[in-house]
């Protein structure tokens, strides 16, 4: 990790607050790299480089005058997803009738960030309606992943991974309903963090103008380190303008200091949803290493669900959530497929099909299925920190645009498996409401990374967030992609 590029955006904070490097060369030194290597990548999909370069003066004249008190994130080169509104750049979502609309402010999370130090130069890519694995769509065209270009970054925050990855930013900043911070951040061998739902505001990340708040969905950081995951969730937590003179919010601490000190449960797969041998093997190591390390660990703990329910109820309520975006004519030919759909097949077509048009009975009835997992959730984290479990089934797997997203197939230690399905790693502790927090911890044969799913209590990011640090402290941390 020679380069600076690489180093983690609170190091690189303290080398432009002491002037070790200046701001404006800090900025150019990532624009050089992502001149070099994004071509290849397509992470970087928007630039504002003039008014960055602007920034990064002005921070410099700042620094040199007398009383200065730097930010935590002075002077550090950023970009943001794609959905995020930056002034002067579209938010397009991946369609191409938005490429024509700039926004006119900054997403509340960008002002925040800028406020603490920040420099947004670009934005990174998505797919289309934030909906994939993958990151492609018919206006930036297809993002690749540093460690192999013919595989996927994931999605829907894989712009943001694969530029964090290769070192062409210094932070980043995604959101996730289905994931999309934590599937991109295990692909890409970095860190993800999925906060509590409601606890970030995501002001100014919104499809098309509409300001509501879709259900399930949160914002969050992506980053090198736990510890800028931390500092930048830390910086953006907080309300609307509108809830703000009312809302106050304090992160809980965690209540443990130590790895002796913790208790850990582990799901390293179910029948629900396999997960390839490459992906539970180095979580089950990781296990047997905290193991060493005094922390009482379970392999069998699990919160009284009905894991099968779970992964069922949180598609239907997911694709409730997303269907906002649904085309007048895709809802017209679901409405004429309504009936083929039924009320019990489980297949993921028929639960689209139901989610968009359901019924309010339904939604209430998968609402209160929801709300009492939430509680067999609280009920189990009274004896157990955190469940480590996997992000998604496989290491990332090869580009495929080919059709539907649930009829493409993934191999699963050696057997087909529709990719929808290892959505059950996502919806569950993201349908609870639950944060999770994503690190790095191994490689496969075939030298692609893998991670490991922190899961913990409602509001019990920090803790989560400490976990990922014990990790990187005691076992494993970034690494680059060879030729970056």
């Amino acid at each position: 990790m020679a380069d600076i590029a690489f180093r983690s955006a609170r190091a690189l904070a303290r080398m432009t607050s002491t002037g070790k490097i200046g701001c404006e060369e800090l900025l150019e030194h990532y624009l050089t790299r992502m001149k070099q290597h994004n071509p290849a990548l397509n992470a970087i999909i928007a630039t504002r480089i003039p008014l960055a370069r602007k920034s990064a003066r002005e921070a410099d004249n700042q620094r040199r005058k007398k009383g200065f008190k730097p930010g935590p994130l002075f002077g550090v080169p950023m970009t943001i997803k794609e959905s995020f509104d930056l002034a002067g750049l579209p938010s397009t979502w991946g369609h191409e009738r938005l490429k024509s609309r700039k926004a006119r402010h900054d997403a509340q999370v960008a002002q925040r960030l800028s406020a603490a130090g920040a420099i947004f130069f670009g934005k990174t890519n998505v797919p289309v309606n934030l909906a994939d694995w993958q990151s492609f769509n018919p206006v930036y065209g297809t993002t690749n992943n540093p460690w192999k270009l013919s595989a996927t970054p994931g999605g829907s925050s894989g712009g943001s991974a694969a530029a964090l990855a290769a070192g062409l930013t210094g932070l980043e900043y995604g959101s996730d309903i289905g994931a999309s911070i934590r599937n991109p951040a295990h692909y890409c061998g970095v860190y993800g963090h999925k906060p509590t739902y409601g606890i970030v505001a995501p002001v100014g990340h919104a499809f098309d103008g509409k300001v509501s708040v879709n259900d399930i969905s949160v914002i969050g950081p992506l980053a090198r380190s736990a510890d800028d995951l931390r500092l930048a969730l830390e910086l953006t937590v907080g309300p609307n303008p509108i809830d703000a003179p009312a809302w106050h919010y304090k992160l809980p601490r965690p209540t443990f200091r130590k790895p002796e000190e913790l208790r850990i449960a582990v799901m390293t797969t179910t029948p629900t949803a396999d997960v390839d041998d490459e992906v539970q093997a180095p979580i089950a190591e990781l296990a047997r290493e905290f193991r060493a390390l005094g922390a009482k660990v379970s392999m069998k703990a699990r919160p009284k669900i009905d894991f099968a329910l779970a992964h069922n109820t949180y598609i239907e309520l997911l694709r409730f959530a997303t269907a906002g975006a649904t085309s007048p004519e895709q809802l017209a030919q679901f409405q004429k497929e309504a009936k083929r759909a039924g009320p019990n097949k489980s297949d993921y077509r028929s639960q689209l099909i139901r989610a968009n048009t359901m019924l309010p009975r339904r939604y209430l009835e998968l609402n209160e299925i929801r709300h009492q997992m939430r509680m067999a959730w609280a009920a189990f984290f009274e004896q157990w920190d955190v469940l480590l479990c996997p992000t998604a089934a496989t290491a990332a797997f090869e580009q495929n645009q080919q059709g539907e997203r649930y009829e493409r197939m993934i191999p699963v230690n050696g057997k087909p498996q529709p990719s929808t399905t290892q959505m059950f790693w996502a919806g569950l502790g993201g349908m609870c409401y639950l944060p999770s927090t994503v690190a790095p911890i191994a490689m496969t044969a075939s030298g692609l990374p893998t991670g490991v799913q922190i899961v913990g209590p409602q509001h019990g990011d920090l803790s989560t967030l400490a976990v990922a640090a014990m990790i990187e402290k005691h076992w494993y941390r970034f690494t680059p992609p060879p030729g970056y």
